[in-house]
This record gives C-alpha cells, structure tokens and sequence, in this order.
C-alpha cells in the first residue's frame, strides 16, 4: 500500500500535532530521567489513537502495509520532537529482523502484538565493541537437547533493552551467525541500564546465562538478514536524522530573527546568514537522500542498498552540523544545560555512532557499490 502526496501530508500534519501535545520539550527532559524512560500512556495513544506501531508492518500480521516513505514520514517527526518511546527498536529494528528472517510462524507469532502495540521489541547485535556485524558476534547459541536452544554472552548498546517485552539476538552456532528470539522474562537474561551521551534513546547492556531461546529463520542466516535490517534501519535513522536537522535548523532561523545586538537581528549579520544557508544546504540534502532511498526501498529497486547507505551517511553528517551551528547561533545560552540545543546534539552525535560511525558506514558504502 502507497500513500499518495496528500496523504503523506495528512499524515504528518495528525504525528506533528500528536508530538506537540505529547512530547514537548519539559516531557522529554523529564523521561529522561525516569525509568522506564517512556511514558506507557502515550505509548498506547499513539498505538490506539494513531496505529502507528503497525504502519509499515503486513496486513497479514495485523498491520496497515505501508512502507518505508510512510514510516521515514513518522520518523521525520519523532527525530523532530526527541521522541521518547520504543518505536525505533521494536518497529525498525526488531519488526524488520523478523520480515527479514523469512521465518512466517515466527512472524505469525510476535507481529500481531507489535502491529498493535502491545509488544515492544528490539535487535541485540552489538557486544562490547560496539559493531552491529554479525562476523563479530561472540555470544553462543547451544541446542538444549529438547529441540530447542540456549544462549550465553553478552549484549550491549541495546536500544530499550531494559523494556523491551521480545529481544532477538544474533547468536553463533556452528552454522554461523543466527536470530533467536528471547522473552523478557526468561531464565538467566539480566539487562542493566547504560549509561550513554543521548539520554533520550535509552540503551541496555544484556547478561545471557544460559537463556532460552527461540530459532527465527534458518541457522547460520544472520549474516544475510541483518544485511537487510541495516539497509533498512539506516534509512530510518536517516529520516529521523532529517526530522531532528531540519528542527536545529528552524530553530536557528527563529533566534536570528529574534535576537538583536548592536541595534540589529543577528540574522542580518553575515555570519551568521552564512551558517544558516550552510544549514540549509546540508539538511535539504539530507531530506533528499532520505526520501529517495525509502522510495527505492518500497519499489524493490537494486539501487537500494547503496542510496541505504548514501543516505546514512549525508544525514549523519546534516545532523552534527546543523546541531553544531544551532548550539553556534545561539550563542551562550545555546551552551548551557537549559537550552534545548544540546539535546539535539547528543541525539546527533549517538545517532551518527549508532551503528558504527562513520568509518564502519562509510565502508558499508563501499561494499554497496563494490568496491
């Protein structure tokens, strides 16, 4: 299913008013320090009210079948509003881990909940040092000699992995890197909160003693599927990159507007009208990069993987430039801890680390083209 240009518009227009009312400013600074570090109503508001935790999932699992141009436009708007809530994790990463398996019993079995909200989920790849390549995964899976598995190691940079009710976690067998699927209450899974520079998007490191485990998809095939959630994920993170320039952005542009020195706005100052348009360069460029690469992604276009990977890297870049010069144009007040302009530098800076910083991405990018 496609949503048309107005549709598209509809859409953000009812997200932006439901982020507005639900996530200003003060709610986010005060989940921040909470635990969980959502709030459950607004959760199931933007389940019940919205659907939008089903938008991009099969209508055949409970979900409306949309895409990734619909999901990048939610996206735009949550990265906008630092939008606390497990949404990234259990719909782009943990949702995709699962369409990406193939395994249909397993999607018949855990998407449904997703679609509707009542699950929350998430991906477990990354171990202490930090990359999402399945080649580096050391946590072991061992059958149980009743047909199913368990699974030992560690996990770490776990989005919501203190919360999340399904945890899948890339595993070693002897048939190479596989998914699993891990209930939360289940025996010998313990997850400690870690603390991080983005206090916005919480993380998880998980102790797996002993834990069992469901087999999603084939063994040895997570290699292949996390191949197409990181596709996948980079173009997600990539709009919520654009929705949270484009906000540094407009945000400089009000204070220029707004603040005067020597008798005059600082926007009419040179410098300060160059930064902007640097902005605004680097962020339309980024919503380009983005866009395109989530309509290749729903037209099954070849050319996905390397416009997945482009656009990882330009909003990446978009998003620490525009939060560097807002917190630049605001001055003094934009370097003090109430001001909201830090936020989005952090949200920038983890962002662009996620899944490896730019050296990693940038090699992606070159793997993609073949090089």
């Amino acid at each position: 299913m496609t949503a048309d240009e107005s549709e598209l518009r509809e859409l953000r227009a009812s997200v932006r008013e439901f982020l507005e009312a639900k996530s200003p400013e003060e709610a986010v600074r005060k989940l921040m320090d909470s635990e969980p570090r959502f709030d459950p109503a607004v959760w199931a508001q933007a389940a019940d009210q919205l659907r939008l935790p089903g938008l991009a999932i099969p209508e055949e699992y409970g979900g409306d079948g949309f895409g990734l141009v619909e999901l990048g436009v939610v996206l735009e708007e949550m990265g906008r509003a630092l939008f606390c809530a497990p949404f990234f994790a259990t719909v782009v990463l943990a949702a995709q881990g699962l369409l990406g398996s193939g395994d249909k019993e397993a999607c018949a079995r855990f998407l449904p909940g997703i679609a509707s909200g009542r699950t929350t989920a998430t991906l477990a790849v990354a171990e202490e040092h930090g990359s999402w390549d399945p080649a580096m995964v050391s946590a072991r899976a061992v059958p149980d000699g009743d047909g199913g598995w368990t699974l030992g190691g560690r996990k770490c940079f776990v989005v919501d992995g203190t919360t999340a009710d399904l945890i899948l976690v890339v595993a070693r067998t002897v048939a190479g890197p596989t998914l699993f699927a891990v209930r939360r209450d289940a025996s010998g899974l313990s997850a400690e909160p870690m603390e991080t520079l983005d206090a916005t998007r919480a993380m998880a490191r998980l102790t797996l003693d002993a834990v069992p485990a469901t087999l999603v998809g084939a063994q040895g095939a997570g290699g292949r599927v996390m191949a197409k959630v990181l596709d996948i994920a980079s173009v997600g993170l990539a709009a919520e990159q654009t929705g949270g320039a484009r906000r540094c952005l407009e945000a400089s542009a009000d204070y220029a507007r707004v603040r005067h020195q020597f008798g005059r706005p600082i926007g009419s100052f040179q410098a300060v009208k160059h930064k902007c348009a640097d902005m605004l360069v680097q962020v339309e460029l980024a919503e380009a990069a983005s866009r395109e690469a989530a309509r290749l992604a729903d037209e099954n276009s070849p050319d996905f993987p390397v416009a997945a990977a482009v656009a990882h890297a330009c909003c990446s870049r978009a998003y620490m430039l525009a939060a560097m010069e807002n917190i630049q144009v605001h001055g003094g007040i934009g370097f003090t801890w109430e001001h909201s302009a830090h936020l989005y530098f952090r949200r920038a800076k983890s962002s662009q680390l996620l899944f490896g910083g730019p050296a990693v991405y940038h090699e992606r990018l070159l793997d993609r083209l073949g090089i």
